[in-house]
């Protein structure tokens, strides 16, 4: 018997959902890093064994008061978790809050699915702490499974992955079983990218900037696969642009290497990897260029 299911991961941004989908993955798919906002896309990450395919949606967390067009249309795809999944794993931490109103609760509390309650990174956190945090979240909302784990250090994943693999219906692979992602390597070396940008600048620069791979250009060297990346990084202003690029091209430069590194490792091949920077003012309310950064159909 062969079972297939999606199942959709919902909560607040910064609560560990993209941490969780690599720790159950096996591998790195999905960038994470200590500041919110962090997952800008909704990314289907595909398990696959003999008898099983799980379809995992990693979506940005939900953002209440959203200041930009490509925020709204961040939480159009947070939204859109709650429409097609067959589990919803709602995630909070230790350090997470709800009212008892909250709009999100009254949207889970209408779906027919099976809900389970994921109380993230446990490992901070007093028992007597987690105890409580426990009978307050079941006293708040009638979730069908209750979790207590750390996606960083993965505690209690590898019992989550195997009640999912229980839950799930008798169904067909909706995708080929050698396929793990809905997202093409473009795709993933962006994010790579957007993630070292995430690490090693502050303030507003990564979230005024975006990355595109403009040449992913796949050949030989000594024999050996190589791929040459040619990618841009957008910002919304010059100042940004020049700390982007930082005094002699320094900071750039760093992150050149860093990125390169976490391509390399993810494609499993050497690659050349040239970073320009352009500034395209007010990018995160342009239509057209949302639309270019996969922000709007």
């Amino acid at each position: 018997m062969h079972k297939s299911g999606f199942v959709n991961i919902v909560g607040h941004p910064n609560v560990g959902k993209s941490t969780l989908i690599n720790a159950l993955m096996g591998e790195r798919f999905s960038i994470a890093t200590s500041k919110p906002q962090t997952t800008r896309h909704r990314i289907l990450a595909i398990f696959n064994d003999e008898n099983h395919q799980i379809v995992f949606s990693d979506s940005p967390g939900i953002i209440e008061d959203p200041k930009y067009k490509m925020h709204e249309s961040m939480n159009s795809f947070a939204h859109s978790s709650f429409e097609d999944a067959d589990i919803i794993l709602f995630m909070v931490d230790l350090f997470d809050s709800y009212d008892e109103d909250n709009k999100t609760l009254k949207r889970l509390s209408k779906l027919k699915c099976p809900k389970y309650l994921i109380l993230n990174k446990m490992d901070l956190g007093e028992q007597e702490k987690i105890k409580s945090l426990v009978e307050e979240w079941k006293n708040k909302f009638d979730f069908d499974r209750v979790f207590v784990i750390s996606a960083k250090e993965k505690f209690g994943t590898s019992e989550l992955l195997t009640t999912i693999k229980e839950d799930i219906k008798e169904g067909p692979a909706y995708y080929p079983k050698d396929q793990s992602s809905d997202k093409n390597m473009r795709f993933f070396v962006e994010e790579k990218i957007r993630e070292q940008i995430l690490v090693q600048y502050k303030k507003e620069i990564p979230y005024s900037a975006e990355v595109k791979v403009e040449t992913y250009k796949e050949s030989q060297k000594r024999g050996k696969p190589f791929v040459h990346i040619r990618s841009i990084i957008y910002v919304a202003r010059k100042s940004q642009k020049n700390i982007l690029i930082g005094k002699e091209g320094n900071a750039i430069k760093n992150l050149g290497i860093y990125a390169r590194k976490e391509i390399e490792r993810f494609i499993g091949c050497q690659i050349h990897l040239e970073l320009f920077v352009k500034v395209k003012e007010n990018w995160r309310n342009d239509d057209r260029y949302l639309k270019q950064f996969g922000y709007m159909p």
